[in-house]
């Protein structure tokens, strides 16, 4: 018998680091996933009246579960949270019409397709900050070789003319409370997405409910209830 849990009964808390990388990789894989889901959704669509789609169709399907599967490790290992896997069990001839049933496969195709939205905001905000509070950060330290002309500019109007060492130090002290947003606004985004994540792609809380009535030691008997090759974990007592 297959065990697993269907939630570790922990909150979402990930790390600085894991976070800051997820984010930023959100970009490059929210493109990824955008471009695969609408190519192959298309084609399928318009040429299934000629029996091609049919096999693009079948390819969607298994790739769009297996890029959420692949998403669920990835926020397992950058962003230190689980997410069950949601799958029905799938059919012994027909894998892929048994996941384009699932309204779990329909759930990770929304979820690819708002990666590309969410990963540009995620990218945008987490760069921006890290690197505007780095600049000014380290600008005492690099302020000698500047130009002597130099001056910080916004939105192509001078802010401020720095003309001495001195006078880059009220920015050096800006940039650590930048810092200090950026820390905050980065762990505060990845706990967000862990959140989001875990609501799109993993089981519902209707399910979960279901699920654990079915066990009291804490462990879910899911041999009858989910594919023998879905993320299984150790039992975890809560």
């Amino acid at each position: 018998m297959t065990t697993s849990t269907v939630r570790d009964g922990t909150r979402p808390n990930p790390p600085l680091l894991g976070a800051l990388a997820y984010l930023v990789m959100n970009l490059p894989v929210g493109i990824a996933s955008f471009v695969f889901v609408v190519t192959t959704m298309a084609v399928g669509v318009s040429t299934v009246i000629i029996w091609v789609g049919l096999a693009v169709l079948a390819l969607a399907v298994l790739g769009m579960r297996g890029m959420a599967t692949l998403e669920r490790m990835r926020v397992h290992g950058m962003l230190g949270t689980y997410v069950a896997s949601p799958y029905r069990p799938a059919g012994q001839k027909s894998r892929w019409l048994t996941g384009a049933k699932d309204p779990a496969t329909w759930k990770d195709m929304v979820y690819l397709l708002l990666m590309l939205p969410v990963g540009i905001a995620e990218f945008t905000i987490v760069v921006v900050l890290w690197s505007v509070s780095l600049y000014l950060m380290f600008l005492p330290l690099y302020w000698n070789w500047m130009p002597t002309d130099w001056q910080i500019v916004l939105w192509d109007h001078p802010v401020w003319h720095i003309d001495s060492w001195m006078g880059t130090l009220p920015f050096a002290g800006l940039g650590v409370l930048v810092l200090a947003l950026a820390v905050t606004v980065t762990k505060g985004l990845g706990t967000l997405h862990a959140r989001y994540a875990r609501a799109m792609l993993g089981p519902s809380e209707r399910h979960i409910a279901r699920l654990e009535g079915l066990s009291t030691a804490g462990a879910i008997d899911w041999s009858n209830e989910w594919p023998s090759n879905s993320m299984n974990f150790g039992p975890v007592t809560r």
